[in-house]
């Protein structure tokens, strides 16, 4: 397996530029790259999964083993989102390789189980994690127990 998701606070909840953000989300998905990597799992979300996936559509541009799988949490999972952020969402997912509807429909557990899927799908995570109690740090504890390796793009940046 040779894949790679990302796990990341929403826009709102970082403390990092936005472009500092992608420079490091760029420079870990060309590493993962390098490392053997090609198919990388994003999981839709406002912010770093959708920053991440706009960066692995640009690099798939250049280089067609690139794949890029998009993780939805739920249905209609975008539609409570600005026009913006909505267009961006369906641009990644009508470009994507493939899509995977993780719940048929939403619970108050459906986003942990998106990311577990991605974490069970992955032998390494890139995350934009900066300590505080969220579902990234529940991504990153998952991922933690299970053993896969994981890039903290926020250490990197610092």
């Amino acid at each position: 397996m040779h894949r790679c998701c990302f796990t990341g606070h929403r826009p709102e909840k970082l403390n990092v530029p936005e472009a500092e953000v992608k420079a490091g989300l760029k420079k870990e998905i060309l590493q993962a790259v390098n490392d053997g990597m090609y198919v990388f799992i994003t999981g839709m979300a406002r912010g770093v999964d959708i920053w991440a996936a706009q960066i692995v559509l640009e690099l798939r541009e250049k280089n067609s083993e690139i794949k890029l799988m998009c993780a939805i949490p739920h249905p209609d999972f975008e539609k409570r989102w600005s026009a913006d952020w909505q267009e961006q969402y369906n641009f990644i997912l009508q470009n994507a390789d493939h899509s995977v509807m993780v719940s048929k429909a939403y619970s108050r557990s459906c986003y942990q189980v998106r990311n577990e899927w991605m974490v069970n799908h992955s032998n390494r995570v890139i995350a934009v994690f900066n300590g505080e109690k969220s579902g990234t740090k529940n991504t990153v504890d998952y991922a933690n127990k299970h053993g896969i390796e994981i890039k903290n793009i926020i250490s990197i940046i610092k």
